[in-house]
């Protein structure tokens, strides 16, 4: 089975409101409304906006926040967000996979 490679995200930056911009390495880009995550279990660390504004790529390409990856989001989730793209458009061998298991 090819291995499809997913973009990874290669900038990313804090915007008002608990919003971030990302831009990946097919060129998509655009901003993402996280605002339904602040101040819920791990991600009430946002009410410190400093820390909020910390946000940062991991070497194993994950959206976090923290000295530690204390805090981390799938770039993937964030990628089909900005794009509409489905699971089975970016993974289309993923369903096949999961029903022979």
């Amino acid at each position: 089975m090819d291995e499809q490679q997913l973009p990874e995200p290669t900038a990313v930056e804090a915007r008002d409101g608990y919003r971030i911009w990302l831009r990946y390495s097919d060129g998509a880009s655009g901003e993402v409304d996280l605002s339904h995550l602040a101040g819920k279990g791990v991600f009430a660390a946002w009410h410190d906006r400093s820390f909020f504004e910390e946000v940062r790529i991991t070497p194993h390409c994950s959206i976090a926040w923290g000295a530690g990856d204390d805090l981390e989001i799938c770039p993937d989730a964030l990628y089909m967000e900005i794009t509409g793209k489905t699971v089975d458009e970016l993974m289309p061998g993923l369903q096949s996979l999961t029903t022979n298991v």
